[in-house]
């Protein structure tokens, strides 16, 4: 093996950049860098030994026990008289003060410890990469006995599940369930997945979770049982992070098992679906603890995603910059494209940050780098049909979105692009159920607001007026940054007749964000057809529009 595959990534710039004559750059000054060294090593040993040597006798002065053999052997060949351990005359213990050596040395040693200057060796190594050097973090501290590396992305292994219903018939069962959960999870590109033969093989075994994370090389492990009785069955689930043992989810479900094969279908894609938020959410926590010196691409993105479902003007701006590092640290990182195509759109669309046709430019120019660099990412084949519905191509947006559902049927994001493109086509109830299935799918989404505005958008579009007032009121209590619903709540309650409420709605609309309100209002956005304008200019005349 080549040396330098045993040395980190700074040590063998500084052995590339270091001169064959070392301190003065002479031989001279080599053998006397050698020679430095040398009674330098000396010392540290010397002291070591010393330390070593005066703790054992402290301890046998004060307790009369030898804790080495050594030394016991030494005093006993010795002969030592008992008038040389303790001067009855002089009226002085010797053990007081052989104890009172030993610690003072001791105190004296930690002392020096603590002073002195940390890791010069290294400091001197990123002195000569120079200034603009930056260190290169790991991804994921190994523990020492760790036998496999974490990975960048949240990993995760599924354990066979207990049978604790008695009968070994019934095996097949709790198996049955915890291979469909493998199966579910492994379509998310945003999980590693152990595979079945590899966490299966701890079927059986009482082994601890710790353990388990170290030989697997995963932060998370998901454990549950089954117990069946009759035509009953109870499964509990939950997720632990390895290297803490902290409960991350549980759950449990009791079901009829009349038809076993549906059960455990219901029960896997259940677990599954529960547990793609539950790692997200653990993950952007975990990324947010992280000091920002030690952030990698992945941290960077996790960080990102915090402020991008914050639904605001500076917390979006906030993650467009932590997406942009990300794809410096990992040009290759598809998803941090994605979301970046996300945070563009809001730039034009929600916060006029930028001109809409700019915003939504840069945001399909990011969509689709993502779909190049990882075309079988249903996330980001979602986002691409996203920024089609933007542009309003709504047939080719659908059938992108469908081809994201194809890699990934739980794909929170193509749930929520088919909702909007089914909404402004006037297929409403469709699209709220597809919108439904997104929020059960990610219920603390960066999108939730906007599927939320889209909901309410779907009863004015209805002509449900009264429903669309309540939605946006909800909504508005919920998000209340999120000042789209004003126009619709105005209008609404225009529709309604109910014109002091509808005139206050407006002025709200107008005064939080006017150029929100130009671009909506005296523009037309590409995604909304001709007559679905007109019924909003409607609406907001009769709340006292005079446009």
């Amino acid at each position: 093996m080549p040396v330098n595959a045993l040395r980190g990534p700074r040590e063998i710039a500084t052995l590339r950049h270091r001169s064959p004559l070392s301190d003065n750059g002479s031989a001279d000054g080599n053998n006397q860098g050698i020679m430095r060294r040398t009674l330098k090593h000396f010392w540290h040993t010397g002291r070591e030994y010393l330390t070593h040597w005066m703790v054992a006798g402290a301890i046998l002065a004060a307790t009369g026990v030898a804790p080495e053999h050594w030394l016991a052997d030494l005093l006993h060949d010795a002969h030592l008289p008992e008038d040389v351990l303790h001067l009855w005359a002089a009226g002085i213990d010797m053990r007081i003060v052989l104890a009172g050596l030993g610690l003072v040395l001791i105190a004296g040693d930690i002392a020096w410890r603590q002073t002195r200057p940390v890791a010069p060796i290294e400091s001197a190594r990123v002195a000569e990469l120079g200034p603009a050097a930056e260190p290169v973090p790991a991804a994921e501290p190994v523990p020492p006995d760790s036998g496999l590396p974490l990975p960048d992305k949240p990993s995760i292994a599924v354990l066979p599940f207990d049978n604790l219903s008695g009968d070994p018939a019934q095996e097949y069962f709790s198996d049955g369930v915890a291979e469909d959960i493998v199966t579910q999870l492994s379509h998310s590109r945003a999980l590693f997945v152990i595979a079945r033969n590899s966490s299966f093989t701890y079927k059986g075994r009482a082994v601890d979770v710790k353990q388990i994370g170290r030989e697997l090389g995963v932060r998370y492990v998901l454990e549950g049982s089954v117990r069946r009785g009759g035509e009953r069955a109870r499964i509990s689930a939950q997720l632990v992070e390895a290297a803490t043992g902290n409960h991350i989810w549980a759950a449990r479900y009791d079901r009829s098992v009349a038809d076993v094969f549906a059960v455990q279908d219901e029960i896997s894609d259940a677990v599954a679906t529960a547990i793609g938020p539950a790692v997200a959410d653990a993950e952007m926590q975990r990324a947010m603890r992280r000091p920002p010196g030690s952030l990698g691409a992945w941290e960077l993105y996790q960080q990102g995603m915090w402020h991008l479902a914050k639904q605001d003007v500076a917390e979006n701006a906030a993650a467009r910059r932590l997406f942009e590092r990300a794809i410096e640290r990992d040009p290759m990182f598809a998803a941090a494209h994605a979301s970046l195509s996300l945070t563009c759109f809001r730039a034009g669309a929600h916060y006029q940050t930028m001109p809409l046709d700019e915003a939504l430019r840069l945001a399909s120019a990011h969509a689709r780098k993502a779909v190049e660099l990882d075309p079988g990412d249903a996330d980001a084949q979602a986002m691409l049909a996203a920024t089609l519905r933007e542009q309003g191509d709504m047939d080719n947006a659908l059938v992108i979105a469908r081809q994201a559902l194809g890699i990934n049927p739980n794909c929170a994001l193509a749930h929520f692009v088919m909702g909007a493109v089914l909404i402004w086509t006037g297929r409403t109830a469709e699209g709220r159920q597809a919108v439904g299935v997104f929020e059960r799918l990610s219920p603390r989404d960066a999108n939730i607001a906007t599927a939320h505005h889209g909901i309410v958008i779907s009863y004015y579009l209805d002509r449900d007026y009264e429903r669309c007032v309540e939605a946006a009121r909800r909504e508005l209590s919920a998000h209340p940054g999120y000042t789209l619903n004003y126009r619709w709540l105005a209008a609404a309650l225009g529709q309604l007749g109910r014109t002091e409420e509808a005139r206050a709605a407006l002025e709200h609309s107008i005064a939080l964000s006017p150029r929100e309100f130009d671009v909506y209002v005296r523009d037309r956005v590409p995604w909304k057809r001709p007559e679905d304008h007109e019924h909003m200019l409607d609406g907001l005349r009769k709340a006292g529009w005079q446009g």
